[in-house]
């Protein structure tokens, strides 16, 4: 039980309460050191997630196609090309004699009425030619692939089901056509998706039911289409093709439509494309080297500890703000692991790459270290000589970068992969991932001894506190008791 000071008169909770907080010290240093961890903790993972972010960016730098882009130009929008990193570069000449196109067959009359209803059951509507039968509604349709074979896909459908809907499945079955109905003509479409001749004996569309003869008014001699691509090539070589595309030497050349002459496409390196890669990939090292070393070299405000409770309790939010930043500033000041790791990755850079290429050091392809101080190792890109190396060796620039073996020979872009998860699994050891628990990594197994000191710490001031209170009360009884006393024996010597 405790009693307050109603006999001595002194405010009990208030003493109590100094007494405690001069004994709280201890805890707040706890909790401040534990707060500490935390933010350190924190800003090792948000270097590990600028560098993982780095590392993924990386894969496009091992590429060949990176280093070796082609372009492809044409004299007209007839022939149209796309190059790959295995075009040879020059012009070709390409004469368009014929355009690929898809078989279709047409509807020879109105199928139907002004009052039919595509979308309601077939076998409750009228048709120009009758009715149709369940038998109608059985039926097949064969079309020829690639190589010439028939493919017979077949098909059942029941008078309940609409006219849409048959012509939508089979759409949307293998049969290779597109099959619709246009309200406007009253009539139906068939027509093959795939353009080009694949039966030279016949159609391309076959189909034999009354269905299609008499009830949709398809008659299989109507269909058109279904005609291949005819081109020359470089003047000496014609080529026949079922598309409207057709790949040469690594170009795919895509035609729109005849020509009354050769087109002439040029293919080249498209040396912009490629230097504006490894700018960015220049660029996203140098924020790397710019962020870890800010985070080195933050200052680090020792009079600004992390703030309590109660301090912040008497604090506004902007007052509270303005000291978080300072409190939390260089929580990595000098930090060894991140000092390596700059140490490694301009190491990565700057050593010669033996390899069987054209170069073996960034220099000869102009890109060298800032010579600023200040700019901590950034690198900066001389880009009339690295557009240069681009347009005579792309080949020996990629394998400078990307020469993916073991020892002096490897790749600078390789050395920096290396270099990066060596950086991310020692960061990880020390401040782990979301994933992990506080006893897997080094800063987690800091923050369980702190919470563990905090609680047998909160163990013993609630011990304190009873104590301090026993001892008040025992004051507080004792001098009731006095009181007691000396009222009592007033009492009997005044009477």
């Amino acid at each position: 039980m405790r009693v307050g000071g109603l006999a001595s008169g002194m405010d009990t909770d208030s003493l109590v309460e100094q007494l405690m907080n001069a004994e709280r010290q201890k805890l707040y240093k706890l909790q401040q050191q534990q707060t500490k961890l935390n933010w350190q903790q924190d800003t090792y993972r948000e270097v590990n997630t600028s560098l993982a972010s780095f590392d993924d960016s990386l894969l496009s730098m091992k590429l060949s196609t990176t280093y070796n882009v082609k372009t492809a130009s044409s004299t007209s929008s007839a022939v149209t090309a796309t190059a790959t990193a295995s075009s040879a570069n020059g012009t070709y000449s390409l004469e368009v004699n014929e355009i690929a196109t898809s078989a279709i067959n047409v509807s020879q009359g109105a199928i139907a009425g002004t009052d039919f209803n595509p979308n309601a059951a077939i076998g409750e509507q009228n048709f120009t030619n009758g009715t149709v039968t369940a038998n109608d509604l059985k039926f097949s349709i064969t079309t020829y692939d690639k190589d010439g074979a028939a493919q017979t896909t077949d098909f059942e459908f029941d008078t309940t089901d609409s006219l849409n809907k048959i012509l939508k499945d089979i759409s949307n079955s293998d049969a290779g056509v597109r099959a619709f109905y246009d309200e406007q003509s009253k009539k139906v479409i068939l027509e093959k998706k795939d353009t080009g001749d694949f039966n030279k004996n016949g159609k391309e569309i076959e189909f034999s039911n009354n269905f299609f003869n008499n009830v949709l008014q398809l008659d299989q001699s109507a269909e058109t289409g279904g005609v291949d691509a005819q081109f020359t090539y470089n003047g000496a070589l014609p080529i026949t093709s079922h598309s409207n595309s057709y790949t040469l030497g690594g170009v795919t050349f895509n035609f729109t439509e005849k020509t009354e002459k050769p087109v002439k496409v040029t293919v080249s390196n498209d040396v912009d494309a490629a230097f504006n890669k490894i700018k960015d990939f220049v660029d996203s090292y140098n924020k790397i080297v710019e962020d870890v070393n800010s985070k080195l070299s933050e200052k680090v405000y020792r009079d600004f500890p992390p703030l309590t409770d109660d301090q912040k309790k008497e604090m506004s939010e902007d007052e509270i703000k303005l000291w978080d930043e300072k409190a939390k500033s260089g929580m990595l000041k000098g930090d060894s692991v991140l000092q390596n790791s700059l140490y490694s990755l301009r190491s990565a850079w700057y050593n010669n790459v033996e390899n069987d290429g054209a170069y073996s050091q960034l220099a000869q392809i102009g890109i060298t270290t800032s010579n600023n101080y200040l700019d901590n190792g950034k690198l900066i890109i001389d880009e009339e000589k690295l557009k240069a190396a681009l347009t005579e060796n792309p080949d020996g620039v990629y394998k400078l970068f990307s020469n993916d073996v073991e020892g002096e020979g490897r790749g600078i872009v390789n050395r920096i992969e290396d270099t990066l998860k060596n950086t991310m699994d020692n960061i990880y050891q020390k401040a782990g991932k979301s994933t992990y628990t506080n006893d897997q990594f080094s800063i987690g197994k800091q923050l369980n001894d702190v919470q563990d000191r905090i609680d047998s710490f909160q163990d013993y001031l609630t011990q304190v506190e009873d104590r301090y209170w026993r001892q008040f009360t025992a004051m507080e009884t004792a001098i009731s008791q006095m009181n007691q006393q000396s009222a009592y024996l007033a009492s009997n010597f005044g009477g």
